[in-house]
């Protein structure tokens, strides 16, 4: 999996969730500040993503720092699958 298909499941994810579409989400798209997400929110997402592309999340992994904009969410989903297929 690669950032593009990371970003389309994203804005996949963020579109059921917000119930409004989400597309052309760039890197510097801040996800809680531009699209007004909350900690209810995210949550939803990170389900709706493990739903859609397999994402393992154990709640003892998750940073505030790595949900502060596309790109930092991204770097934390890649790393993320990597660590699972390593284990």
């Amino acid at each position: 999996m690669d950032r593009q298909n990371v970003c389309t499941a994203l804005e996949n994810a963020l579109t059921d969730v917000l119930e409004r579409p989400i597309t052309g989400l760039t890197g510097e798209v801040k996800l809680f500040d531009d699209l007004h997400l909350d900690s209810t929110t995210m949550l939803e997402m990170l389900m709706a993503l493990e739903d859609s592309i397999g994402l393992v999340v154990d709640p003892e992994d998750l940073d505030a720092d790595d949900f502060l904009s596309v790109d930092t969410f991204t770097d934390f989903v890649l790393t993320t699958r990597r660590e699972r297929a390593v284990a």
